[in-house]
């Protein structure tokens, strides 16, 4: 009878769902999104991440990446995906986020950002902390930010120095309340549109410009659509959220857990430096295909046209909490 029962122990135990050697045996292939393509920072990051996820999970995880909207219409749709399950991974810039997440609209806010080392100083402290936090609300898990970068305005009429150059431009804009109401502010007829019906868009003259990042720009090639004035207005700073369905994150063993925060966060380091390295290079290419660089633009005067968006907003957001980000040090 004993020899029996210690049979019955030893087969148990090697069942590849008991006990913790058969927890490391499970294998998982996670879909990443984005509307970006594989040459965008974003997808550079997020292929950083999966060999790094693979390389340190010994393979248990595998990643395989969606670019250029494959998995849905648009970020908004993406996201709706990251609550569903549909989605594992995304990573999205904040346009559509405010209506899942709404104090992550307080990063939207217009000159809200001195430079690169004032973003890394609120995004990875406590303040940053808590806007990732607060997904968890909408049943979403925000691993870190990663980033898009400065925006600037572009447009297929001429060069813009000043907020009044680009005075009656009717430019495309995420779907974020915050910007809708500073282009407004300044003069401008701001549309909110999905990324991807935006060249055309742009081809077909039903809007002049648009607004983003050197990166989105440059790999989006939009000179082909017309856009040859490209003004360095850096006017709002747009980190990029790297998002995981809570399904996915809570499915896996508390290591792996670790193992992926901790890869997030370290790929959101390693994806901001090769976004900021490879501006220069985007920006002097983008002049040789003829497009028109202005660098000296007068952001005050934007700075000023765009300051009632404050005033606006003051009921979402106090006046500290904004202090608190533009003071930090």
């Amino acid at each position: 009878m004993r020899r029996i029962f210690t049979c019955v122990i030893a087969v148990l135990l090697a069942l590849p769902w008991i006990g913790t050697a058969g927890a490391a045996e499970y294998k998982v292939t996670w879909k990443l999104a984005s509307t970006q393509s594989m040459d965008h920072p974003y997808m550079v990051g997020a292929q950083k991440f999966a060999d790094l996820m693979k390389e340190r999970t010994n393979g248990r995880i595998q990643t395989k990446l969606y670019p250029s909207n494959q998995l849905g219409k648009g970020e908004r749709e993406m996201t709706e995906g990251i609550q569903q399950g549909a989605i594992d991974l995304l990573v999205t810039s904040t346009g559509p986020l405010g209506g899942f997440s709404p104090s992550i609209n307080i990063l939207d806010f217009p000159f809200l950002f001195r430079d690169f080392k004032h973003v890394d100083l609120v995004m990875d402290g406590p303040i940053g902390q808590k806007l990732l936090d607060d997904f968890s609300k909408a049943n979403i898990k925000a691993l870190a930010f990663w980033e898009n970068g400065f925006r600037n305005l572009t447009n297929s009429k001429g060069p813009v120095v000043k907020v009044g150059d680009a005075k009656g431009l009717k430019i495309r804009t995420m779907e974020n309340k915050v910007h809708l109401a500073a282009w407004k502010a300044a003069g401008l007829n701001p549309t909110p549109m999905a990324w991807g019906e935006v060249f055309t868009a742009l081809q077909q003259k039903v809007i002049d410009g648009q607004e983003n990042p050197i990166a989105v720009f440059y790999s989006a090639k939009l000179w082909d659509a017309g856009q040859k004035y490209f003004s360095l207005s850096q006017h709002v700073y747009s980190p990029s959220p790297f998002l995981m369905s809570p399904k996915a994150f809570n499915a896996l063993p508390k290591a792996d857990q670790e193992i992926c925060v901790k890869t997030a966060r370290e790929v959101a380091k390693f994806q901001r430096k090769i976004n900021r390295d490879g501006e220069e290079a985007k920006l002097q290419d983008m002049a040789k295909k003829g497009v028109t660089v202005t660098r000296d633009v007068d952001k005050e005067s934007f700075r000023k046209a765009m300051a009632p968006v404050y005033g606006e907003f003051s009921a979402q957001f106090s006046k500290a909490e904004i202090e608190k980000i533009m003071n930090a040090k």
